[in-house]
Parts: structure tokens; C-alpha cells; sequence
């Protein structure tokens, strides 16, 4: 059972990143047909096409490598006037060039796809604004799941609130082991020492409602307390049954990660986790899924982009930690980045765990969702080619190059040319293919887990 729950959870997964893709391709296509451009196909996933059909113009379908999307777009490139010179006067380009010889290639390309009446339909040639709003028509996209997902996310299911209940409790004093980017503890034994929770007889299920008399209305009222305690002896109040214990406990001071208040770790000046001591019983709170409002959606999506930025940020530095982790046969930081198929695992992973019930797994699968398709927003808006943002700074650049050409009477310098930057593009490409294995071997050899 629990493999056909992990299976529907990659599958479910799945469907969510082919939709997230085709709807990503839907927001450059609409607006592109809006705009008179032929677009000869619409396609998701990349090499062998497996299926395709034709509706008018445009030939849709599905390729064998689900990594993406794609619509194709007539007049991609503007031919070169020097080219075009040269070829009427000698008949060839005259130019060996390795760099030549791939501008021609993809120029010829785009020319031979071409149809009487294309004149006029080109991409190159619509005005800056509307090539810039055909190209952020995919990110927008992205961004509005993310938004109708968080939306759902907190109105519909409700955010995580933690509770004074206790969800779990240590077997043991538990070995802590701090690295630069992650933190573990070590597994229990015979040998180890039973946690304070554990020896005071603290049970799952009981409600913590003072700290040595002080009424505790929060979790992290608890927490400050057992932390301010240090390793001196401590009574819990608890709720069982409809009765009220005095539990004695005497907490252990251990070294413990600081939160940011926001489910992270917090960082220390050099980067690395911040640590502290404090004191240790051994007691995890249980969580509840509150629903909260609308008004409520901007600030979660603000808050989201700005751990994607930061995260993006640093993407480089930590893709290479993982590749150094992969390579030592180090630990994996949970923090570290993942691939698709990572994302599919722990979607298979939270719809097969026991350790929740079915509203809090399909919370999960839709804050996954929301993540993800904000990602994607954040990350398509990187101002390089191939992506979205190399071609909207291309037109930007485009538009201010005219501009000051008109402001001082100088010629119009003419559109941009992608296949000047063919050289960037393709190291760009490289290196974001080299990426992704890079990821999804990871994923697959040290993938994360969540429970």
C-alpha cells in the first residue's frame, strides 16, 4: 500500500509540472497569435516528438524529454544586413569563422520556415512592448498558479500553526553533528542516555500548559522557557485526559540550530547555520492547519519570491557543494536544490506517509505546487539567453537603442540579434544542462527526505 501511495504522489506530482509547462507555453502562445506572429509549433518536453496534432497553423504535441516546453515563433532572428549584402554580391558569405558559421546556420534555419505572406508576421518586427509581453507572458503565468495555489493554500486548507501539543517524544539524548550548511543528529541506542521527556514520563498527545507555574500560551513560550532553564530542573504542567500533571524534568544543554521564524535556519555572519546552547527535553509540538484570508496571499507570495531570490542567489555555490557531496559521499544538506524528480519523490513521499492525514498531505502537495511554479516565475526572469529575461533585456535594449538614435537624429540602429549572442546562449545552455544531471543524479543516489 505504502508504494502505491508513494506512486500516486510522483504521478500526481507529474501532472503538476507537465500542466505548470504547458500552461508556462500557453501564456507565450496566446499572446503571440494575438499579435499576428506564426507560431509552427507548440510542444512540451524536448528531442523525439511522441504525439502531435495539428490545429490550424500550429502543430501541438508532446516530445520523449519532459524537461520543459516550447513554442516556436517565425522571424526569431533578423537577417543581417551584411550578410544579406554580401550574399547578393558574391553568393556566399565569404567567412570561415566558427562563430559565422553557426549565426548562418540558425538564420537559415529560421528563413527556412518561412511561408509567402510570413513578411509581415515576424516576430522581430513587432514593436518592443509586445515582444517583451509575449515573452513574460510565460513567467506571469507561473506566477499566477503560484498565486492561485497559495490562495487555496491559505484559504482552503490553512497554514501550519503550532500547537502546545506534543507530537512526539525523544527516546534519547541525541549526538549533534554541525556543519557549515547542515545539521544532524545522531540515532539512538542502548547505550544512550533517555531524553528528560522521555525519564519525566512526558506522552504524546498531552497539552503543555505551564513552565515552572508560568502559563505557556504558545509553543514558543514553552520553547523560551525549557531553553531559559538551562540544565536546571523544571516542571511541566500538563493536560491528559482532562487532568492536569506536574511533570519534573531536568532539561540537558545541548547545541541547538536557531530558527528565522520562518521555518528556516537562521544563518550566522559567515553564512553557516546559526547555532546555540540551550536547554534539551526531548518534546516535538504538533502543527494544525489553520485557514486564514485572502489579504493574506500577497504577503506569503512576497515572502516566497524573496527565499527564491535569495535562494537563486547562491544557486551556483550550492550546486557545486552538492557535486563536491556527491563526489566525497558526504551528507546532503536539506537545503540544497532539487530537481524535478526530487520534487516528484517527496510528493511521493508525503502522500505515503502515515505520519499525517489526507488534509495536511494535499496541503502539502499544493504548497509544492505554488513553490515550484514561483520558482519558475523567478527563475525564467533571469536576464540571460535562452531564457525569458535574455530575450525581454534584448528587447529593453533594443528600445533604448532606438531611442537615443532618434534623440540625436542617428540612423535607427535597427532590432536586436539574438544570434550575435549565440555563443553566450549555447555556455548558458551548457551549464544549465550540466545542472540539472547534476541534480537529478543527486536526487536519485542521495535524494531528500522529509519524514
Amino acid at each position: 500500500m505504502e508504494i502505491l501511495l508513494y506512486a500516486v504522489g510522483i504521478i500526481l506530482m507529474a501532472i503538476a509540472i507537465a500542466v505548470s509547462i504547458a500552461l508556462h507555453e500557453v501564456g507565450h502562445l496566446v499572446p503571440a497569435k494575438l499579435f499576428n506572429v506564426r507560431v509552427p509549433q507548440y510542444m512540451i518536453g524536448f528531442g523525439k516528438t511522441v504525439f502531435s496534432f495539428r490545429r490550424g497553423e500550429t502543430e501541438y504535441g508532446f516530445k520523449a524529454i519532459p524537461l520543459g516546453g516550447y513554442i516556436s515563433m517565425i522571424g526569431m532572428y533578423p537577417p543581417s544586413p551584411a550578410e544579406v549584402k554580401e550574399h547578393h554580391e558574391e553568393g556566399h558569405s565569404g567567412s570561415t569563422s566558427p562563430f559565422a558559421s553557426l549565426a548562418e546556420k540558425a538564420r537559415a534555419a529560421d528563413a527556412e520556415r518561412l511561408k509567402p505572406g510570413d513578411e509581415d508576421r515576424l516576430f522581430y518586427k513587432l514593436p518592443v512592448l509586445k515582444r517583451m509581453v509575449i515573452m513574460l507572458g510565460g513567467p506571469t503565468m507561473n506566477l499566477l498558479i503560484g498565486v492561485v495555489c497559495t490562495a487555496v493554500l491559505i484559504c482552503g486548507f490553512g497554514t501550519a500553526q503550532v500547537t502546545n501539543k506534543v507530537s512526539a517524544v525523544s527516546e534519547c539524548v541525541p549526538s549533534v553533528n554541525v556543519t557549515h550548511d547542515s545539521i544532524s543528529y545522531g540515532e539512538c541506542t542502548d547505550k544512550s542516555t533517555p531524553s528528560p521527556a522521555k525519564a519525566a514520563g512526558v506522552q504524546v498527545g498531552d497539552r503543555v500548559v505551564a513552565v515552572n507555574g508560568a502559563s505557556t500560551g504558545s509553543w514558543e513560550a514553552v520553547s523560551s522557557a525549557i531553553r531559559a532553564a538551562g540544565s536546571h530542573p523544571s516542571t511541566l504542567t500538563v493536560e491528559r485526559n482532562g487532568q492536569r500533571l506536574d511533570l519534573s524534568v531536568t532539561p540537558v544543554e545541548m547545541i541547538r540550530p536557531v530558527s528565522d521564524g520562518k521555518g528556516q535556519y537562521a544563518r550566522a555572519a559567515d553564512g553557516s547555520i546559526a547555532t546555540t546552547r540551550g536547554g534539551f527535553v526531548g518534546v516535538s509540538p504538533s502543527s494544525e492547519l489553520v485557514p486564514g484570508s485572502i489579504t493574506e496571499v500577497p504577503a506569503m507570495v512576497g515572502d516566497t519570491l524573496s527565499r527564491v531570490g535569495s535562494s537563486m542567489l547562491s544557486l551556483p555555490q550550492r550546486v557545486w557543494e552538492l557535486t563536491v557531496t556527491l563526489v566525497t559521499g558526504g551528507e546532503r544538506s536539506v537545503e540544497s536544490p532539487v530537481s524535478v524528480v526530487g520534487v516528484s519523490r517527496i510528493a511521493g513521499e508525503v502522500t505515503a506517509t502515515d505520519r499525517i492525514d489526507v488534509k495536511a498531505k494535499a496541503a502539502m502537495l499544493v504548497s509544492l505546487v505554488a513553490n515550484m511554479n514561483l520558482m519558475l516565475f523567478a527563475f525564467n526572469l533571469i536576464p540571460l539567453l535562452p531564457l525569458d529575461g535574455g530575450h525581454v533585456l534584448g528587447a529593453l535594449w533594443e528600445g533604448v537603442r532606438r531611442f537615443f538614435a532618434r534623440l540625436t537624429g542617428r540612423k535607427d540602429p535597427g532590432p536586436f540579434d539574438p544570434v550575435k549572442l549565440l555563443p553566450l546562449t549555447y555556455v548558458v545552455a551548457g551549464a544549465f544542462i550540466v545542472m540539472s544531471v547534476i541534480l537529478i543524479v543527486a536526487d536519485i543516489v542521495k535524494p531528500i527526505t522529509l519524514f
